[in-house]
């Protein structure tokens, strides 16, 4: 297994995304410490872990509480030891509609959630990854120049998020801690039913990829799980690009 007796912290873990890397991570042998504000997403996925004898732990933080973050970060080391991967999958509040309609504080709102909760999360993991000299640390998004029209704030915190990953990984290599995003280009099954536009957005997505497809929760676990591993040592500083092609880079 890729990842036995490796820690792995997900804040954002009851949402489609952070749900999907927690059952890969628990698949691969990691024991999961999985963290949420809604106690009844968090359960849903719990139940799937446990019933394939995966160890999970779980708490309910708002990862945008610098306390609240450094207090369950601790938490969790005491329990177990030590973390050995921090990945932060939170939502961050984005409001898409054009940029000429939007108001301040819906445009600032992503970007300000963005920066606050992934500097909090990789900052609290960080000082105890130091102490062991390892650790790996994952982002979700990705930047680049490739964007849509209404997005709002939302590839602007993305592109922000890039900025701060690069460097947090300029200034945790030296201590053995690898920081890599994950990018997509968007994933069918994360599209709430509710939406409105789920069919249009779907329909718009598949024709932009090369492979005429699109990433799947399963295939972003696979790969964040593979990332995660020693296996994927020598990578740091950079993206990993499983779009299928939506975005070339």
């Amino acid at each position: 297994m890729l990842l036995e007796k490796k820690v792995a912290v997900i804040y954002g873990a009851g949402g489609p995304i952070g749900g999907g890397v927690a059952r890969a991570f628990a698949r691969e042998g990691a024991k999961v410490f999985l963290s949420g504000r809604t106690k009844t997403k968090l359960d849903k996925v719990v139940d799937e872990i446990r019933s394939n004898g995966g160890e999970v732990d779980t708490a309910i933080v708002d990862a945008l509480d610098e306390h609240a973050v450094d207090e369950y970060t601790d938490a969790v080391v005491k329990q177990a030891g030590h973390i050995d991967i921090s990945f932060d999958l939170i939502s961050y509040g984005d409001v898409q509609v054009p940029l000429i309609e939007i108001s301040i504080e819906d445009f600032l709102q992503p970007i300000t959630n963005a920066m606050r909760t992934q500097f909090l999360t990789t900052r609290a993991a960080a000082r105890h990854m130091i102490k062991r000299g390892s650790g790996v640390i994952l982002y979700f998004g990705g930047g680049g120049p490739q964007t849509t029209p209404g997005m709002g704030g939302f590839k602007v915190a993305l592109d922000a998020l890039e900025s701060l990953r690069r460097q947090w990984a300029i200034e945790l290599g030296q201590h053995g801690i690898r920081v890599l995003t994950l990018k997509t280009g968007g994933i069918p099954e994360s599209i709430p039913d509710t939406n409105p536009e789920k069919d249009n957005i779907i329909n718009n997505l598949l024709p932009s990829t090369l492979l005429k497809r699109a990433a799947t929760l399963a295939d972003v676990g696979n790969v964040a799980a593979f990332v995660a591993s020693d296996q994927a040592r020598t990578m740091t500083a950079t993206e990993i690009n499983i779009s299928c092609g939506a975005i070339v880079d």
